[in-house]
């Protein structure tokens, strides 16, 4: 095996490789483009290509695509081959800066929410050299940003390179007017945990809601789950281990900087931690991250499943996103130092982020909804859907002080002690974790810990530093007036606290009392995603985006539409699968095992009339009464589908299928759960779930 660090970002058109091979004068210029935001001429996009068309054939690629992430919450691609045909009927190797810069891919399929119509089909995709070309299989894929024919936006990074730069003028003001004067640029940085489950493809491939919904839509509760708590950074099994191997492998030759490894809570539950790396960089290597779990495990005979919940009764899988703030000097804006009290920049931008998670709790639980998530949100693996903060008592303490003009005596750091001679003491972290907090401050960064495990990071990260930056500007102007820019900074944090300390919250958000309290300071509780959506497009909201320039009104409601749309469109998928798994499936197994049980009590009989029967009688009986009540919520299920055909608005659409739609599939799971329990497992046409579960 090669040394890691030559294998890692091998196949990456990455830095090393850009100061190597492009001549001086471009690469200085590309850098500049990349480090300063500055235009790339074509004169200097066509030696980057050649350049960079050379390097992927060195590798063995033989085609390019521009790789973009659309509306559909994944990515896409189109595949072209470098050859060209020349006068004497060869071929040479062709790659132009015009081919690199733009793509013209027809947009027609992919969904844009009514920003353009179908004869205005043509889309382009635009190189984003901030972030690394790499190669995979036998393509040099270019992270590229997706807009209409008409210049609007109609993928998920253009929004985020948008709030990218909010953030970073914003910041810079701020910390230029705070004496910062060598601070030029302010980046946020990410981390995405992700969760996943792995179940064996043979399983899978028995189960038609796995295959077409991603999760079950039928399962009894297995004798055992997750509650000995043994599975939760238990050994891992020798089979997962060589398919986390390969996939450390391939993602570490991708640049994709993997980190942790292990198992999570729920039986054949697994987690996967990058180091951080710049939000649209984090948010491309997230979405490679994605892909290649699939892809590696059907290699190994396993399936990534990344749904939110594809196991009723166990735990689902989140996304954490770790976000931060950093300067081109080196400084992170959110480590609040040995004396975080006197730490006066980090406790203005502290501010800034608490004001801003008061005043958009809504978009911030708009970034995370989906059918999906709601499965997950509120249950006891996830935080509830009210937005709240977590700052520990520490920086709570502090806080308060400022807002009550009281002074604050540093107090003596807890030291963690062992009374083992052998174990070395530590200094406690006066920040922990609260694993509850949707919005938890955890030490250096603030960990968003609402979002689903199929969500794009782009949004929420797109919301976050459109929402910062706001704050930060309005923090500016007091700022720019200042004749004492100490005294103003306490004032600005004191009247942040008096105004949007309600969000702040260290307890225990899955308290029912939690959810009395946050009702009695005013915070918001969309419970759904269906309740949350339609307020994408509210006044405020539209206002805030077009200050900034990240979304104009048409994008924003082209969004509102494509998600309400996508709710729509998988309930419905799901209730199909469910129709016809039901209809095909469970009723006759159940039938047939009543059958079984019949001419078991009818041989009894005729072997001798006084044998007691009950025992079969009275599982036919149960068994018929069920069947019959799940074929008459079956035909209550296909008659809401009918009857979701009225509804064309796409917000009515959405809100029938969660008050209707969505209560008859778990009426009819309930019943047919229920007849699992009872029908033999020989019958039964599906692996349980303890098949699925603890069959690796």
């Amino acid at each position: 095996m090669k040394e890691l660090s030559k294998i890692f970002g091998s196949l990456v058109f990455n830095d090393n490789v850009m100061r190597e091979k492009l001549p001086k004068d471009v690469y200085k210029v590309l850098r500049k483009t990349i480090d300063e935001g500055k235009p790339i001429n074509p004169k200097i996009a066509n030696v980057v290509a050649n350049t960079m068309k050379d390097w992927a054939i060195e590798h063995g690629a033989t085609h390019y695509t521009h790789w973009f992430q659309p509306m559909t919450g994944i990515t896409a691609e189109k595949h072209d081959s470098f050859i060209s045909p020349t006068d004497d009927g060869n071929i040479i190797m062709e790659f132009s800066g015009k081919e690199l810069i733009k793509g013209e891919p027809d947009g027609s399929s992919f969904p844009s929410g009514g920003l353009r119509s179908t004869f205005e089909a043509r889309g382009y995709t635009v190189w984003d050299p901030t972030s690394y070309a790499f190669i995979r299989d036998t393509t040099l894929c270019i992270p590229t940003a997706f807009c209409a024919y008409s210049g609007q936006s109609l993928d998920k990074k253009t929004p985020l390179l948008k709030s990218m730069e909010a953030i970073n003028k914003s910041a810079v003001k701020v910390l230029n007017l705070l004496g910062y004067n060598d601070v030029t640029r302010v980046i946020t940085t990410v981390g995405a945990e992700q969760e996943y489950f792995l179940i064996d493809k043979e399983l899978f491939d028995k189960r038609m809601d796995l295959k077409f919904c991603h999760r079950t839509l039928f399962g009894a509760k297995p004798p055992k789950g997750q509650e000995m708590e043994d599975h939760y950074f238990g050994s891992i099994k020798p089979r997962v281990a060589e398919y986390m191997k390969e996939l450390d492998m391939e993602l570490w030759k991708l640049g994709v900087l993997s980190k942790t490894k292990h198992n999570e809570v729920a039986p054949s539950q697994h987690e996967l931690a990058p180091v951080f790396s710049v939000s649209n960089v984090a948010t491309d290597h997230n979405q490679i991250t994605m892909d290649l779990m699939k892809r590696i495990a059907d290699k190994h005979g396993l399936v990534c499943l990344l749904h939110e919940k594809p196991f009723a009764g166990v735990n689902g899988s989140g996304k954490h996103n770790n976000w931060s703030m950093s300067t081109n000097t080196g400084k992170n804006l959110l480590s609040p130092g040995k004396k975080p009290n006197e730490n006066k920049t980090f406790l203005l931008f502290l501010a800034a982020i608490i004001k801003a998670v008061d005043e958009n709790q809504d978009l911030l639980r708009i970034s995370v909804s989906s059918a999906g998530n709601d499965h997950r949100l509120g249950g006891n693996e996830a935080p509830p859907a009210i937005i709240s903060m977590f700052l520990g008592g520490e920086l709570k303490k502090i806080l308060r002080c400022i807002e009550n003009d009281l002074p604050y005596t540093d107090e003596v750091l807890n030291k963690m002690e062992f009374d083992v001679d052998v174990l070395p003491s530590f200094m406690k972290d006066t920040t922990d974790r609260n694993r509850t907090s949707p919005f938890a401050f955890t030490g250096n960064k603030f960990e968003f810990r609402m979002l689903g495990s199929t969500t794009n990071i782009a949004c929420p990260n797109t919301i976050l530093n459109t929402i910062v930056a706001d704050s930060l500007d309005d923090f500016a102007k007091s700022l720019e007036t200042s004749t004492d820019i100490e005294t103003t900074i306490n004032e600005l944090v004191k009247n942040t606290m008096k105004k949007h300390s309600r969000i702040i919250f260290n307890g225990n958000n899955y308290a029912e009392e939690w959810v009395v309290e946050a009702e009695r300071r005013g915070l918001l509780n969309f419970k759904t995603a269906v309740d949350a959506l339609p307020h994408y497009v509210d006044d405020k909201n539209v206002k805030l985006f077009e200050r900034h320039n990240v979304y104009s009104k048409e994008e924003l409601q082209s969004r509102c539409d494509i998600l309400l749309e996508e709710y729509s469109k998988t309930l419905n998928i799901e209730a199909l699968t469910m129709l016809e798994m039901a209809k095909k499936s469970i009723i006759p197994a159940a039938c047939a095992y009543t059958k079984s049980l019949t001419e078991t009590a009818l041989d009894k009989k005729a072997l001798c009339s006084e044998i007691d029967c009950s025992v079969e009688l009275n599982l036919v009986k149960k068994i018929s009464s069920l069947n019959a009540c799940l074929l008459k919520k079956l035909d209550e299920l296909d008659s809401a589908l009918l009857e979701s055909k009225n509804y064309i608005e796409v917000k009515e659409n959405a809100q029938f299928y969660k008050d209707a739609v969505k209560i008859k599939m778990q009426e009819i799971r309930a019943i047919a759960d229920e007849l699992e329990t009872i029908v033999g497992k020989e019958y039964w046409p599906f692996p349980s779930y303890a098949d699925l579960l603890f069959s690796i």
